[in-house]
């Protein structure tokens, strides 16, 4: 299949979950991809799954200087690209009288700053009609207990992505977010016990309306969808969540 023979894209948070999900299929459809990401097992493990065409970079979205050199080695070794989809992400699950500050920090360092500067630092090498899609969360819009600060963090980003969408129109560049509900991954995307985690993951399962967890592949479907077949929509935000946000 070589739906992406020939395209170029940089995943970050790309070793792992749904990240690693949307470099797989682009590299299935012959894209070149380049994916980061800080754990060092997850990094080696990134390695041998993706093989030839895919470039897998230590980088810590926190660190303006970190996501400069991640610019530079995206020229280095991509060129122009066609896509950049901002995932990283960090979630803490809490309640907010619980909430300390370094715990803030870190959520709002990777999730909101750490998408903000890697957008702003890679948008120029996003050629002209190429695709910025974000990954936020339908914990933008509800009112979830324990998510506080990460919905928030994420809500910025989505704001965000409409701003830069209006700055970038002239150029074609589109910029859209995919929005996931409850998604199985490894993680399940919090830092969390296994304890924790399974409970979380049963809460899921009965809370949405199809009554069970997306597929990372799912998502990573939508985001493909944004990047390269949604090629007269920008500043829009596609939820992938089972219905969860607008089915009672």
């Amino acid at each position: 299949m070589n739906r992406f023979a020939g395209k170029k894209a940089v995943v970050s948070g790309g070793t792992h979950g749904m990240g690693l999900a949307v470099a797989k299929a682009l590299i299935e459809g012959g894209a070149e991809v380049l994916v980061t990401g800080r754990d060092e097992d997850r990094i080696a493990k990134a390695k041998a799954e993706l093989g030839e065409r895919g470039h897998v970079v230590r980088a810590d979205v926190t660190s303006i200087e970190a996501i400069k050199a991640l610019g530079a080695e995206v020229g280095d070794k991509l060129g122009e690209i066609d896509l950049l989809h901002v995932n990283a992400g960090y979630a803490k699950l809490e309640p907010f009288l619980a909430v300390t500050e370094e715990t803030y920090d870190r959520t709002f360092g990777v999730n909101t700053k750490g998408a903000f500067f890697t957008a702003q630092v890679l948008a120029p090498q996003v050629r002209d009609g190429g695709a910025i899609v974000f990954t936020t969360s339908i914990a933008n819009t509800g009112g979830s207990a324990g998510m506080s600060v990460y919905g928030g963090a994420k809500a910025a980003v989505s704001q965000f992505s409409r701003i830069m969408a209006a700055e970038l129109v002239g150029r074609n560049v589109r910029v859209n977010c995919v929005s996931p509900g409850f998604i199985d991954t490894p993680s399940m995307g919090v830092d969390a016990s296994e304890d924790e985690r399974r409970e979380f993951s049963a809460v899921g399962d009965e809370i949405t309306p199809m009554k069970r967890h997306g597929s990372a592949a799912e998502v990573a479907a939508a985001v493909l969808h944004l990047a390269f077949d949604a090629t007269f929509t920008t500043g829009q935000e596609l939820v992938v969540d089972g219905g969860l946000s607008v089915i009672s």
